[in-house]
């Protein structure tokens, strides 16, 4: 099976800032199509704006995917421009700090919304229009793969990410019901969760705060930061049709960060 995920088209959101910015560089220079879809017009056009203008394979798309408005938008959009959807990446996802015992603290409802309510509307929207273009017959061959970005967090309890943790584990679980939901209709549905990737945020806090460095490499195996792209390599196998017999799994990319208890760190 091939890795390539050239000629197809994808939908990248959360597409103008770190993971989601690299997956949908990654994807346009592995020769797929690709619409890179954020709320943030503003760092699109700074971040991809010279990519849409020098070829045919890459839009812009700015508009808040929580309204069900923008989402057809979207879709529509893809459609008009290369006349087929085979790939939806949902890397939009926002961390808010919660309070666990604060009955006004509304941030896990925030966070459900956004990293859980949004990626379903917006797959559910999207598996349709893959089965609509399909003609909706029932050919062997694969049709659509969905793609969510997670987070370990979703396995590891921390007081302060309340809202986080309880909205990716959710997103894990509709990863798998949506996987056996959809299986066929031809379009698999899987996860990417992922520990410290080096982005422009977690560079920024690294510079102002040395000390969370020493904190993650002390609990990462690898003893070391992932790239960005290496999530993004794990993302197009997802995408491709190596991963064809592939579906409902949340593939973890963490350096081996979930394998080990903290209290045995901290004995060291």
């Amino acid at each position: 099976m091939s890795f390539s995920i050239s000629g197809k088209t994808a939908i990248v959101t959360g597409a103008a800032h770190g993971v989601g910015l690299a997956i949908g560089r990654h994807f346009h220079d592995e020769g797929a199509n690709v619409v890179f879809a954020d709320i943030d017009e503003e760092a699109l056009e700074r971040e991809v704006g010279q990519i849409c203008g020098e070829g045919r394979t890459a839009r812009l798309f700015a508009g808040d995917i929580r309204q069900r408005l923008t989402i057809t938008n979207l879709l529509s959009l893809t459609i008009d421009a290369f006349e087929r959807i085979d790939i939806l990446v949902n890397a939009s996802r926002q961390i808010v700090p919660s309070d666990p015992l604060d009955l006004e603290d509304t941030s896990v409802e925030q966070m459900l919304e956004q990293n859980l309510m949004t990626a379903l509307r917006l797959s559910q929207a999207t598996a349709r229009r893959m089965i609509k273009l399909s003609g909706g017959g029932d050919d062997a061959g694969p049709l659509g793969s969905i793609i969510n970005l997670s987070s370990i967090a979703a396995r590891r309890a921390h007081p302060d990410l309340l809202g986080y943790s309880i909205s990716t584990a959710a997103l894990d679980q509709m990863t798998r019901s949506l996987a056996v939901a959809l299986a066929p209709k031809r379009i698999r549905v899987n996860a990417v969760a992922f520990g410290s990737v080096m982005s422009a945020s977690l560079r920024g806090a690294l510079k102002d705060h040395e000390e969370f460095r020493d904190q993650i490499l002390s609990h990462t195996p690898l003893n070391r930061i992932a790239s960005p792209g290496e999530v993004s390599d794990a993302v197009q196998y997802l995408a491709s049709d190596a991963s064809g017999f592939v579906t409902g799994q949340v593939i973890t990319v963490d350096g081996g960060r979930t394998l080990i208890d903290p209290a045995c760190v901290a004995a060291h």
